[in-house]
């Protein structure tokens, strides 16, 4: 596990009174540290069009729709004839999140979901293999004779990116390919709300089959919310889903207004962690922001100037290590929030990705504490159950940081990991 920034080989983790320990092979034998993620394996179809063609198509602009069968095919017909398409990645909000999180840790991640049986050179099963880091395990998906799932990506001139899906053999996830061993050893198991679309569907079993597993076992589940219009259409099911089971919720600023109705981010957030542990949401050209609770013998004030919007001096405890509301005696609520990292990049070239960017981010630093406590169980850092290795302010600023390597480029995924140092950084910064 690796993290950039001010950290010479002493700063790195784990450490001892000695200094660093090594990452010996005898722990690795004890049982890796691993996440787990469920996707609907997509294909990004990328094709720019104008506002009237979205009208044309009664697709809403910024949002995820699922596209007929017919209407999908015609329409990657019409745009591989007039060769419109300007990009073909490997997508997927949860396959995003993998690849990132593997780039970052340069570690293991298992992805399950369904792949086409007979994979063809040059065909999109072939294509989502090939541009997914190597340490993501495929080993445990589940092959169907079909074509693999769509994602049209209509970019509009003002650069937003709205998706209409063709489902391919997404759904056909099969319960007898979640594996239990694989679940109830994982650090954390991440889904996403369009898992959960369709109660009817495999992948639904599948999902919920793997969410009772991972809650049974105290396995951290994380949530990545999607789209609005699903939210508004499934609110009170997704109110329950979240109260139940669980822990992370990921979600943009779109996303928090249609769950709880507040437009406020702070706002939304507050309401949102009653019935969670952790919220990452994003908003734009105005950053990110970190929802938590801590219990109070383990809160750390900022040093930094307080804030208020519309909850007063917010980010008060933004130095504290979020928790699990069930395991603090006197829970408080805790908050931070970080602006785009310098600025954000002079041209976005793509919206879609960084929040799944960011999410990576967050998982990195929970992943880094669950192998810190595998390693040094009476560590000092453990006396509190956290569910994080650093403050909230920190993995803002590492998400932020994250999100800025897609903004600026056509790829949704992380092509390379963070910089050693920082070229924004003065020298004297990394002597510190």
């Amino acid at each position: 596990m690796k993290f950039p920034g001010r950290r010479k080989s002493k700063h790195y983790f784990p450490v001892n009174e000695n200094g660093r320990i090594a990452f010996d092979y005898n722990f690795h034998q004890k049982g890796s540290v691993y996440v787990v993620g469920i996707d609907q394996f997509l294909v990004d179809i990328e094709v720019e069009v104008t506002e009237e063609f979205l009208a044309e198509h009664n697709i809403p602009k910024g949002e995820s729709i699922l596209l007929g069968k017919e209407l999908a095919e015609n329409l990657c017909r019409e745009f591989r004839e007039k060769n419109l398409i300007t990009g073909l990645y490997a997508g997927g909000a949860v396959g995003n999140t993998l690849h990132n999180y593997s780039v970052l840790s340069d570690d293991q991640s298992f992805a399950l979901g369904c792949i086409s049986e007979n994979i063809k050179v040059g065909g999109d099963a072939f294509n989502y293999i090939c541009n997914t880091n190597s340490h993501v395990d495929f080993s445990n998906v589940c092959p169907i004779d079909g074509e693999l799932g769509r994602a049209i990506c209509f970019i509009t001139p003002d650069r937003e990116r709205t998706f209409g899906v063709a489902k391919g053999i997404m759904n056909e996830l099969d319960q007898k390919y979640i594996p239990e061993k694989l679940i109830t050893g994982a650090a954390c198991l991440l889904i996403s709300c369009f898992l959960l679309r369709d109660e009817t569907s495999p992948i639904f079993a599948s999902t919920m089959k793997a969410v009772k597993l991972a809650k049974k076992s105290g396995v951290p589940i994380i949530l990545a919310m999607g789209t609005a219009i699903l939210i508004e259409q499934k609110k009170e099911f997704f109110l329950k889903f979240i109260e139940e089971y669980i822990n992370v919720v990921a979600l943009n600023s779109f996303e928090a207004t249609a769950l709880t109705g507040f437009e406020d981010p702070l706002k939304a957030g507050e309401q949102i962690l009653e019935i969670t542990d952790l919220i990452l949401l994003t908003v734009g050209p105005s950053g990110l922001y970190l929802c938590g609770h801590v219990d109070d013998q383990y809160s750390r004030q900022t040093t930094h100037q307080l804030h208020t919007k519309s909850i007063i001096e917010y980010n008060k405890y933004e130095y504290s290590r979020a928790m699990k509301k069930s395991k603090c005696k006197n829970a408080v609520k805790i908050y931070a929030h970080m602006n785009p990292y310098l600025g954000g990049p002079g041209t976005i070239k793509n919206t879609n990705g960084a929040g799944d960017a960011a999410l990576a981010g967050l998982m990195h630093d929970m992943v880094a504490n669950s192998y810190h406590r595998k390693l040094l169980p009476n560590a000092t850092k453990h006396i509190g159950d956290h569910l994080l290795y650093s403050s909230l302010r920190q993995v803002c600023k590492y998400s932020s940081r994250i999100s800025y390597e897609v903004l600026k480029q056509n790829s949704p995924r992380l092509s390379h990991g963070l910089p050693e140092k920082e070229d924004s950084l003065k020298e004297s910064y990394w002597e510190k």
